[in-house]
């Protein structure tokens, strides 16, 4: 039996003890705080431009660093909770996002914000998606902290604070800070991302109220609304229709709303209307779902909205956006749009029919957004100008004025699935879940790995289970949570008490 042979099967064999010794102590003394902490940190209305809930969520980021015994520090945009190794010790990075998405808090079943939870499940809006992974790692550091079992790198969390908005926190924080040596991005799915899609999107605008020459109706559109944000599948779409003051006939609204009813939409949803004299007013309802993570748990009201309106509109501006719908919704892939690339690893595009909301620049305009989730090899000016291309001959064909443009920047990420880091966190997830031989996953949702170097995304969320983040009624499964959990401290053992690992993102 050779030397080699003999110390790598003490240094296993020391590991398996070490990873049950943090477990268990995780178990016994912290295991029991995690809904808690976690309702506290729900409770700070994170959304973009939201004031006061950052700043308190921060306070809270500050002192619960204190009461866990670790090193805070206020590095702007970006908060640093550290567990600090030797002097000189390499560090590993742990990264989530304190900001969540936007809610219509009306169409919730609890409060977003309310910290609920029951036996089951922690409810509100990041309890998935990202606020759950921070306290997750919070539990998990300081299991490791109290163990006793040495380490031989500083391990310091990262809570970011714009990812689902702007996305300039890393950027700028890395203007003043070095990133880590190597950083666990805790913000997709598990066992480890070896590929993002990149992220991009098409935006067309025109005035919904224009009318062209065409076959007369007796009402026009005034409003026409759907969506929050590009990254959410809508679960609501509406559009107003006043009756045309020609003094020549009273409103008869029965017979569009009979036809509408009629109309085929998509499964699992539906349309409701409310006739008040002159106004008609027309809501298609879905099921939201994050556009890049779980595009097919969706059911796009702004879709349904499009096709149970099909020919039934003033010829115009509204109706060529909803035209637009239709051609680009035939499918989740971008098939309407002319897209049909596939790759083995990859697989296809994600794309989401997001929103119409008045343009920014013009009251008078709307502007419908397309979410695309972008594989490689085509490049995203590529992209651009296939897109340019589409909605100039749609303009030609049907009439339209529709004015494109679009965010194209983002590329896909790719890391090499024998590279030693994948293989060593596809180890740890297995020996945590008894998953024999796990795979590396492909994910449409970008994370912070695009912007922090030397990063990848592990975990938070499991393969086997629909992703709830950006739904309406967001929850996170207590059993998944403390599960997680422990196939974090897993590869917090792993990495934070072995060797440094030289080129990690090598074979």
């Amino acid at each position: 039996m050779s030397f080699r042979f003999i110390a790598v099967f003490v240094f296993a064999a020391t590991l398996q003890t070490n990873i049950a010794k943090v477990t268990q102590v995780y178990e016994h003394d912290y295991s029991s705080r995690l809904v808690p902490l976690l309702t506290e940190v729900l409770r700070f209305p994170t959304a973009q431009f939201e004031v006061d809930g950052p700043v308190a969520q921060k306070a809270w980021l500050a002192k619960t660093a204190h009461d866990l015994g670790f090193t805070y520090r206020d590095a702007g945009l970006i908060v640093e909770i550290e567990l600090p190794g030797p002097p000189g010790a390499p560090v590993l990075g742990l990264m989530v996002h304190g900001d969540v998405q936007p809610v219509d808090a009306d169409a919730w079943s609890v409060a977003p914000f309310s910290g609920k939870a029951d036996e089951t499940y922690v409810y509100g809006r990041g309890s998935a998606d990202d606020k759950g992974p921070l306290v997750q790692a919070l539990l998990a550091m300081k299991a490791l902290a109290q163990s006793g079992v040495p380490r031989t790198h500083t391990v310091r969390l990262l809570v970011g604070s714009d990812e689902e908005s702007a996305n300039t926190d890393v950027t700028t924080y890395l203007k003043t800070h070095p990133a880590p040596d190597y950083t666990l991005v805790l913000d997709s799915n598990f066992p480890v991302v070896v590929g993002e899609k990149g992220w991009n999107s098409l935006s067309v605008t025109t005035d919904p109220a224009s009318e062209r020459p065409g076959v007369a109706k007796p009402y026009s559109v005034f409003f026409i609304n759907a969506g929050l944000a590009a990254s959410i599948v809508p679960d609501r779409a509406e559009m107003k229709l006043r009756w045309k003051e020609d003094g020549s006939a009273t409103p008869n609204w029965q017979p569009l709303m009979d036809a509408i009813n009629a109309a085929p939409r998509p499964p699992d949803t539906r349309v409701a209307m409310q006739a008040q004299g002159d106004t008609l007013w027309i809501v298609a309802y879905g099921h939201s779902a994050h556009a890049g993570v779980n595009l097919e748990g969706g059911r796009n009201a702004l879709v349904a909205l499009a096709r149970v309106l099909d020919g039934k509109l003033p010829s115009g501006g509204a109706d060529d956006l909803l035209a637009f719908v239709r051609a680009a919704g035939t499918d989740i892939y971008g098939t309407g749009l002319g897209i049909t690339d596939r790759d083995p690893l990859w697989g296809r595009y994600a794309v989401n029919i997001a929103t119409i909301k008045p343009d920014a620049n013009d009251a008078k305009r709307s502007t419908l957004t397309i979410n695309i989730r972008r594989i490689p090899p085509r490049t995203g000016p590529e992209l651009k100008t296939k897109m340019e291309e589409y909605v100039a001959a749609f303009n030609k064909r049907t009439g339209a004025s529709l004015t494109a443009t679009g965010f194209y920047d983002d590329e896909p990420l790719g890391f090499n699935p024998n590279a030693k880091i994948v293989r060593r966190l596809l180890a740890d997830y297995g020996a945590a879940t008894g998953t024999k031989n796990p795979k590396p996953a492909i994910s449409g949702g970008g994370t912070y790995a695009k912007r922090l170097p030397n990063s990848i995304a592990f975990g938070m969320w499991f393969p086997d289970k629909p992703y709830p983040g950006h739904d309406v009624d967001e929850k996170n499964p207590i059993a998944d949570l403390q599960k997680g959990t422990k196939v974090l401290i897993h590869a917090l053992v792993d990495i934070a008490t072995g060797e440094r690992i030289v080129e990690p993102f090598k074979p």
